[in-house]
């Protein structure tokens, strides 16, 4: 094996697809070349002749799932063939849910395996970056679900040789509104002539259902659309076991794919689902036990809903202004509308400063921080006298209430900074305000959009002095919507404060998210739960838990020192007071094992990233490294190495809910002094060391060649390494940074033939200057973080007004009048650094987007006279 040749590929996760490998600047196609012809795929005969490449053929691809314990083990099979003349890069590209590891992958190439096995991270990365000079590709697949990672791995088949792939994942079957919900992703990129799904559940307990509802999207809550019943056929076996199959032929699966709107010839694209639930016992759950390990499943059904203190605190900053407020709204109104007379409520919201509203007058009560922004004379006074009122306790959900929180909801405007850090203690001072009340379940909803940019910004101390503030661990649930927000802050913040973070994504069900997400929260019926076992179980996962809500289940797993096991009880603090709940225990029908293990390994992680202390994180890392490597998981300290003819690759996972696209990496053998940062939509390119300014076209490239170009001022000609470019909407020049003060223009050509560039295929052309001096540029990003994120290389900023240069060293010789400054006072059209009064106020993109103005086509801002 060369472990030189080893290359980190992205996991991108969408069931079974191959594509020929995309060659640079064509459409990322999941599976035909924009150079290739369809095949029909029902057709047994060989193609004829032709100039052009033969899309690789599907023809057949499996799922096969066996659920046992609520543990789902599930293998995609996927059998293509190279139909060409020639020999093709074949992709294997699958989707798989954001919970599961990867636990084996083997490729069968023109009848002989190679297996992947389970290799230490870093110990990937490393060997990465010498893939990285040796000139070996990737794909990226142009798939997205959402909760999902990716898996892709490429490979070369021969001419009319056929590849089998073979990739096995695992996941603990989560219950939520009652039921346990199997997502298998379907995306092979074409119609294929033999598609089968088979789904065996064979439980411990009788099943009191099992369906298959309408297919989803993946990126959409689903709909029970009758045109996308799957019609699957369910055999029930016995009481605990059932049979699901399905197996569309090719012309449904074309019809699937227009209802769920999708290309009919890129086949079938969506989520089969299968659904099912068991008759668990009412008190205190079962205990299953075989071979030296136990599984305790907790779900009890005879145990009343706590009344719950709510504390919505709602991020209505300025970047939440437009469709996301409106979302919100909606959302807030159909939660409101779900809260029980015996429960009470508080709404609280924050831009850049936090403000508690009494829900019986419909207005501000309490104001914390303190910003005229938008206010006149009469009322920053008003304001003022906010931050000396108390803060209001909260209020009963009694549909009088309700019904005015629905006009405070529509009252919400969004405006100003992100102070994360009041909102959060302001919230816990509401729940230290209704500590006597030991009858409601205080819980924190938590929702934003973005970072934290007013009051205190460094998130490790915000965790931190949050969870020291919450004494009584009311559980802190946090919401991220949209792409701006920090989730893994907010993972962060939850996991140490008893709760768990979830991602609203930002399309036109987000409200539906927001509500869906507050039903599994909805009804507490227990608090502070415990699980107590006998000295004779060791390794246990973890048995301590904030709260348990209905529909939902809390599952504990061990190893059993000596055979005579007996869990003693679960206890918690019900709607009557203290409960001791007893278990049943009963036989497993499989293995419990690899139960444990993925119990184990998901509490470990997630223990890491709650942790702070440097050493406590390393012992938690080396102890999932432990257990991954041990039962060969694919998780966050682990990557899949990839054993291929003459190449091994090290995969690793990556989010599939996002839907960019990436080109091949294209390496060359002549390393450069200095290399640009790369963020996403821009390219990262080696320049070349040489003091003055570059400016060249990159010459057409090809996978495994490389770009030159001629120097400008310096005069110096150096070879630079394009790594990876990815797409962007507006394609054109680059400046990349170099070292000593250098910057390389690019300017990418549309498309990249298959010959490699040659130095004489780079002509020099005239130098052009740098338009921004990096200092005033850097001074100008420390006042405006945001403005980082839409900068391009060349120093101009996108909006939705346009493309425009921020014009740094440029004299206006008119301002023209603006009618709405952020002083809500007419201004004059200004450079953005030339009005630097307003920085605190232009908080972010949606902001200053309000106050833009076209200055001579240059980015301006409407500052006040």
């Amino acid at each position: 094996m060369d472990l030189n040749r080893i290359c980190l590929l992205g996991i991108f996760l969408f069931i079974s697809s191959v594509n020929s490998f995309p060659q640079v600047g064509q459409a990322t196609s999941l599976v035909t070349p924009s150079s290739g012809k369809p095949v029909d795929n029902n057709s047994s005969e060989e193609p004829k002749e032709q100039a052009v490449p033969v899309l690789p053929k599907i023809y057949e691809m499996r799922v096969d799932a066996n659920v046992t314990n609520r543990f789902a083990r599930c293998q995609i099979t996927s059998k293509v063939k190279n139909l060409d003349k020639k020999a093709q890069e074949a992709t294997f590209s699958i989707i798989i849910p954001e919970q599961a590891y990867i636990s084996g992958f083997i490729m069968e190439i023109d009848g002989k395996q190679y297996e992947a096995y389970v290799q230490e991270k870093e110990q990937a990365k490393e060997t990465y970056k010498n893939a990285v000079h040796s000139g070996q590709a990737a794909a990226h697949v142009s798939v997205s679900a959402r909760d999902s990672n990716r898996f892709t791995v490429s490979v070369n088949v021969e001419p009319q040789k056929k590849a089998i792939f073979y990739l096995k994942y695992e996941e603990l079957l989560a219950r939520q509104n009652e039921r346990y919900e199997l997502v298998i992703n379907i995306h092979p990129g074409q119609p294929v002539k033999q598609l089968d799904v088979q789904v065996n559940i064979d439980e411990s307990r009788p099943l009191k259902f099992v369906k298959a509802p309408a297919l989803r999207s993946g990126n959409e809550i689903g709909k029970n659309d009758d045109k996308l019943s799957p019609n699957a056929e369910i055999n029930h076996i016995n009481k605990t076991a059932a049979v699901v199959k399905f197996s569309p032929d090719v012309e449904k699966q074309k019809q699937y794919a227009t209802d769920l709107g999708t290309n009919a010839e890129n086949g079938l694209a969506g989520q089969f689902i299968v659904q099912y639930d068991v008759e668990r016992d009412p008190q205190g759950g079962e205990v299953l036990v075989e071979g030296g390990y136990f599984v305790h499943f907790f779900s009890p059904s005879d145990l009343t809903s706590l009344p719950k203190q709510v504390i919505f605190i709602l991020d209505t900053s300025g970047s939440m202004d437009g469709i996301r407020i409106t979302q919100l709204k909606e959302a807030m109104k159909s939660i409101l509308s779900e809260l029980k007379p015996i429960d009470v409520f508080s709404i609280v919201e924050f831009g850049s400063n936090v403000k508690v509203w009494n829900i019986e007058k419909s207005a501000v009560q309490y104001r914390s921080g303190f910003d005229t922004w938008g206010l006149n004379e009469e009322q920053a006074e008003e304001a003022k006298h906010l931050t000396e009122q108390p803060i209001p306790a909260p209020y009963t959900a009694s549909e009088e209430n309700i019904k005015k929180a629905e006009g405070v909801v529509d009252q919400l405007k969004a405006y100003g900074g992100t102070d994360i850090d009041s909102a959060l203690k302001t919230g816990l001072q509401i729940v230290k305000k209704n500590h006597e009340d030991k009858k409601h379940q205080p819980i924190i909803v938590f929702l934003t959009d973005g970072e934290a940019t007013v009051g205190i910004t460094d998130t490790d101390k915000i965790t931190r002095t949050v969870s020291e503030l919450n004494t009584g661990k009311t559980p802190i649930f946090s919401l991220s919507f949209g792409d701006g927000a920090d989730r893994e802050f907010l993972q962060k913040i939850s996991l140490k404060n008893q709760g768990f973070a979830r991602h609203i994504y930002e399309a036109a069900d987000a409200s539906l998210q927001l509500q869906e997400f507050y039903k599994q929260i909805s009804s507490p019926l227990l608090s502070n739960v415990t699980f107590k076992y006998a000295s004779n179980v060791t390794e246990l996962t973890r048995t301590e838990f904030p709260i348990l809500f209905h529909g939902r289940e809390l599952v504990v797993s061990g190893q059993i020192i000596d055979p005579g096991f007996s869990p003693s009880s679960v206890e918690g603090w019900s709607i009557n007071g203290p409960v001791k709940l007893t278990p049943v225990i009963q036989n497993s029908v499989g293995n419990l094992e690899r139960v444990w293990a993925y119990l184990s390994l998901k509490q470990l992680l997630e223990k890491r990233d709650a942790a702070d202390d440097k050493e406590a994180k390393e012992g938690l890392t080396q102890e999932a490294l432990r257990i991954a490597l041990k039962y060969s998981f694919v998780s966050d300290v682990t990557s899949l190495v990839v054993v291929k003819p003459n190449q091994t690759d090290a995969v690793d996972t990556e989010d599939g809910s996002h839907n960019d696209r990436r080109y091949p990496i294209i390496a060359s053998g002549f390393p450069l002094s200095a290399i640009a940062s790369s963020k996403k939509g821009k390219p990262q390119i080696l320049s070349a060391a040489a003091s003055g300014y570059y400016s060249a076209p990159i010459a057409p490239l090809s996978p495994g060649s490389s770009g030159g170009g001629y120097g400008g001022n310096g005069g110096a000609f150096g070879w630079g390494v394009m790594e990876s470019i990815e797409e962007d909407d507006t394609y054109g020049d680059r400046i990349v940074g170099g070292n000593s003060g250098s910057k390389l223009f690019i300017r990418p050509s549309t498309t990249y033939p298959s010959t490699s560039a040659t130095a004489s295929a780079v002509a020099p052309v005239e130098p052009q200057p740098v338009p921004i001096p990096q200092s005033e540029l850097e001074r100008l990003k420390e006042k405006l973080p945001w403005l980082a994120t839409i900068l391009s290389d060349d120093g101009t900023i996108k909006i939705s007004a346009g493309k425009f240069n921020l014009g740094l060293n440029e004299t206006i010789s008119t301002q023209p009048e603006c009618p709405k400054s952020p002083s809500n006072a007419p201004g004059t059209c200004t450079l953005i650094n030339k009005c630097p009064q307003i920085f605190t106020q232009l908080t972010d993109l949606h902001v200053y987007e309000k106050y833009f103005c076209d200055i001579q086509g240059f980015a301006g801002v409407c500052c006040p006279k």
